[in-house]
């Protein structure tokens, strides 16, 4: 096999680190593709499920590029149907305050878990489940509640961060529906019916966060984000903390003279005063 030449990227980095969103994963398949993109070389899936899976337990989910249920330890991935109809807006509320997932899982090997043991796994299976049979939007958000229940990492996140646990109240009573940690933590998020509410609902929380009224914990003020569940064919639109919108579109990574399209980084869309600027 010859020898590729050498490569080199520029990460511009959006999504918060030890955050509980994958972003480091999410880089590492991004990574996979734009450099087998920039070598013009391709890989059997097999081999392409192994690298990914050598590189990060979750990295193998983000190359299937859609919905899909992980099992084993990230290395078994069924895709799944996309949401049908119009799939429901994401509002993601990140405190400053780093958790990081070797820690979290640490501590829920301790036995930092929560009290129903089997509660997450009927959740996923139940999810699973739905979205084979063609799970709306619509449906989606009326089992809000259900989900938030169904995170195994809560209890493990909330006894290496205690500050965690005033912050999720005081977020559920400010926006008035269920809030669910994403991931290993910190990151919450909550479903809306459409991205102008989920909007309406980052302001708001915003505003609380400047005014005294949601608790700041760790360095300053939250990241917020308001965003759509995207499906396989439909880059989502993302309104960031500063308030510019961009849209996750494929973007040139440059090789040399070449250049390869790099899935998942936000490009801002005509109009937008701020540009394409790393933020």
């Amino acid at each position: 096999v010859p020898l590729q030449p050498p490569l080199a990227a520029r990460l511009a980095k959006r999504v918060p680190v030890a955050a509980g969103l994958g972003g480091g994963s999410s880089d590492a398949a991004a990574a996979i593709d734009a450099a087998l993109a920039a070598w013009s070389a391709t890989l059997d899936p097999e081999s392409t499920a192994a690298l990914a899976a050598s590189l990060g337990s979750d990295v193998p989910f983000f190359l299937a590029r859609g919905v899909a249920l992980v099992t084993g330890r990230g290395e078994f991935v069924e895709p799944l149907p996309d949401i049908g109809a119009e799939p429901p807006a994401v509002l993601l509320v990140t405190p400053q305050l780093a958790l990081a997932t070797p820690g979290v899982f640490k501590a829920f090997a301790g036995g930092e878990r929560q009290r129903d043991a089997t509660r997450a796994l009927e959740v996923s299976e139940r999810l699973a489940a739905e979205l084979r049979a063609g799970l709306t939007g619509s449906a989606l958000l009326a089992g809000a509640a259900d989900l938030a229940a169904g995170n195994d990492l809560m209890q493990a996140a909330l006894s290496i961060a205690p500050g965690l646990r005033g912050f999720i109240t005081a977020l559920e009573k400010l926006v008035g529906r269920p809030v669910c940690q994403s991931g290993s933590g910190p990151t919450l998020w909550s479903l809306y019916a459409t991205l102008a509410e989920a909007r309406k609902a980052a302001r708001f929380v915003r505003l609380a966060a400047a005014n005294g009224t949601l608790p700041v914990i760790g360095a300053g003020e939250p990241f917020v984000v308001a965003t759509m569940i995207a499906g396989r064919h439909s880059p989502p639109e993302v309104q960031l903390t500063d308030g510019a919108t961009v849209t996750i579109r494929p973007r040139t990574v440059h090789n040399g003279t070449g250049s390869r399209p790099l899935r998942g980084e936000p490009v801002a869309e005509p109009g937008d005063p701020k540009g394409g600027e790393p933020r």
